[in-house]
């Protein structure tokens, strides 16, 4: 019998990879829509309390067991805050500004940013030529995204990009603390999942007074997102985001975001009717092709041996 702790198979790594990249994908819609009836501090909130209810069904079906170890719970914090309650808030408000498909395409920063915290924050990978230049290449596809020289002063467009970039820092920061301090530890997948998203749901409904009490206007479309960005896209997916974090490591895991910029651009432009400017697919080629080399999808030429 295998052990809980153990990561499935490989062919279940790519289905919950793949099914992970459309959910999340599809979020940035999901967000936008649920704006139309909620603040954003509700979208997060909504999000967070949701996946960790649906979360902790799963733990006490599946009888997953939970860490004893004290430590391990202030590591999560961490975690919940840096993964979960400062970007979720970040994009949420962002795309108040921003369109869905743009926030999409910052979020594609994560294996950037990942690469970076890995290697510099967290000492956990080292990154070779090819590599330091992929993060080049990725920072200055961020700069021609942002465009700074179309922006003469500090506005909203500008502000809710770089919320965008925020959080996909926080995403990459998270990703380098969970290999460091918590992925070798043997917890089981669903019980995982759940102090990630219960505890960053516990902070929320601490918050409530503070960041949920606006008045709502509760349309079909309206709850119908707030139900999928939580049960599914904060709740089920995040299973899947540990399984491939262990089998695959921080690095490629973050790779998910090949996947998602895709379809929230698609969703964006079928189901919203949004444009972009032409940088802003230029910038987007740029860090695509930096994530490439980051993650060794392209690597340099090896020198030549010198021979006398």
């Amino acid at each position: 019998m295998p052990s809980p702790t153990a990561p499935p198979r490989n062919l279940s790594i790519v289905l919950q990879f793949t099914a992970m990249g459309l959910v999340w994908g599809a979020s940035f819609l999901f967000m936008k829509l649920a704006l139309d009836g909620v603040s954003f501090t509700q979208v997060a909130w909504a999000r967070l309390v949701l996946g960790g209810l649906s979360l902790g069904i799963i733990v006490l079906v599946t009888r997953s067991a939970m860490p004893r170890d004290r430590v391990v719970y202030a590591h999560f914090l961490v975690v919940a805050l840096t993964n979960c309650v400062i970007p979720h808030l970040a994009f949420a408000w962002a795309e108040q500004y921003v369109s869905s498909g743009l926030a999409s395409i910052y979020n594609a920063v994560t294996p950037i940013t990942t690469a970076i915290m890995v290697t510099l924050a967290f000492h956990v990978e080292k990154l070779n030529r090819g590599q330091v230049l992929g993060i080049g290449i990725g920072i200055a596809g961020v700069i021609v995204i942002i465009a700074p020289w179309q922006h003469a002063a500090f506005t909203g467009d500008l502000a809710g990009q770089l919320a965008c970039l925020l959080a996909a820092t926080c995403y990459g920061f998270s990703f380098g603390y969970v290999r460091k301090f918590l992925s070798h530890r043997p917890i089981p997948g669903a019980s995982f999942a759940f102090l990630n998203i219960g505890v960053a749901g516990a902070l929320m409904l601490v918050l409530t007074p503070v960041i949920a009490w606006q008045p709502v206007d509760l349309t079909p479309a309206v709850v119908s997102s707030l139900l999928a960005l939580g049960i599914v896209g904060t709740g089920i997916a995040y299973i899947w985001n540990i399984n491939v974090l262990r089998a695959w490591g921080p690095t490629n895991a973050s790779t998910v975001t090949y996947i998602t910029p895709v379809v929230g651009v698609v969703l964006g432009v079928v189901v919203l009717g949004e444009t972009f400017s032409v940088n802003q697919p230029i910038g987007a080629a740029l860090v695509l092709l930096g994530i490439l080399f980051t993650q060794q999808r392209i690597r340099l030429a090896r020198r030549p041996l010198v021979t006398q």
